[in-house]
């Protein structure tokens, strides 16, 4: 069959990403059409942690994260039936600090938040033992992040997409195969016409845009049975931000999430190039290794489930989100690594407001396609 209808911009991936520029678009007026094949929030998107949290490892990184937690505060609390909907939890993170040198690091991620008006404060040793008394005893202490919160992914992306659906977007059930110029074509041989093509399916990009690189870069994650108030806060330690940017090799760090159903999340472990989805064994035990010298008593909970799922990497860690360099009328929004639940509202806001030529809140240039062809 031949599809004549044309639209105004045709969004390539019903993850969080894509379903967040559908909601975005469709409320603007753009009439929009998201194309997904499977199920809403389905592959990357409902294996992630779902953690809404501010990152500072550079100055693109923490605006982009900033701005996007304001827009995910902004959404939840307008209406307390969102939050309950995106089952939004307010936990905050607490970075965990092992010795003095990572207080220290404690210390210096304090100043640049608090210079961007984000509420945090240092817990010493004691403060620390109290907020969370299942860490193990003697950790220097950490840095709380108060307003860092957490989402369930999936549910996310339906609601955004029900948002933009409400807005007269259409959601077609296929498989793009290949771009065409102002459009897409299907498995099915149709065509599809649109005057923007959105590009958010994750690593699955990779089969239809060729000349920029991403990465697979694997993870695994396990939730164990509803054990409530075990932990309150994120947790994580603060080696996990070079684990979290290691450009090679096999890596794990702590991180726990304590989910509003009782259960609590374990992560997080990284392996490049792994496009099997297979759990490896050995990386899962170093994870829960790391995870049981945080917290000892995390060996004695059952757990119920443990998977893997794939993030898209770029080369300098920050996503694409921008035109295509190279290709007329086709936007990126993909390469967000572990950050796609977190950035995913403001990616959306920022492809709005270029496709409708609306100035943008933040400055957008670290985060074009097109650096990725200059770095070479």
């Amino acid at each position: 069959m031949t599809i004549h209808e044309k639209f105004d911009a045709i969004i390539i991936g019903g993850g969080i990403i894509g379903c967040a520029c559908a909601a975005s678009l469709a409320q603007a007026g753009v009439k929009v059409c998201i194309i997904e094949p499977g199920t809403i929030g389905g592959g990357t998107t409902a294996a992630g942690m779902g953690h809404l949290v501010v990152m500072d490892d550079n100055p693109a990184e923490l605006a982009l994260s900033r701005y996007s937690l304001e827009l995910w505060r902004r959404l939840v609390t307008e209406d307390v039936r969102e939050s309950n909907r995106h089952e939004y939890s307010q936990c905050g993170t607490i970075w965990v600090a092992a010795d003095d040198e990572e207080m220290a690091a404690a210390q210096a991620k304090l100043q640049i938040l608090q210079a961007h008006d984000i509420s945090c404060e240092i817990l010493n040793s004691a403060q620390l033992q109290q907020r969370e008394p299942q860490l193990r005893a003697g950790l220097a202490g950490g840095l709380l992040v108060h307003q860092d919160a957490l989402v369930y992914p999936p549910k996310s992306a339906q609601i955004l997409l029900d948002l933009a659906l409400a807005h007269d977007a259409i959601w077609q059930r296929s498989t793009v195969t290949k771009l065409i110029d102002r459009g897409v074509k299907l498995a099915d041989g149709s065509e599809m016409a649109a005057d923007h093509v959105i590009v958010a399916n994750g690593i699955a990009a990779n089969q239809l845009i060729g000349d920029l690189p991403l990465r697979h870069k694997k993870g695994h994650l396990l939730i164990t049975d509803r054990y409530p108030q075990f932990i309150r806060h994120q947790l994580v330690e603060l080696g996990y931000i070079k684990s979290a940017h290691a450009s090679d090799g096999d890596s794990v760090a702590f991180n726990l999430q304590p989910r509003p159903t009782g259960q609590v999340f374990v992560g997080s472990s990284r392996q490049f190039d792994i496009t099997h989805k297979e759990i490896d064994n050995d990386i899962l035990r170093k994870m829960l290794m790391q995870a049981c010298s945080y917290v000892p008593a995390l060996a004695n909970l059952k757990t119920i489930r443990a998977w893997t799922g794939f993030r898209a990497a770029t080369p300098d860690g920050l996503p694409y989100i921008g035109p295509h360099p190279n290709r007329p009328h086709v936007w990126m929004a993909t390469g967000h690594e572990g950050l796609g639940i977190t950035t995913s509202l403001a990616t959306a806001e920022i492809l709005k407001d270029q496709i409708c030529g609306l100035p943008s809140q933040i400055d957008v240039a670290a985060y074009w396609p097109t650096r990725a062809m200059n770095s070479h």
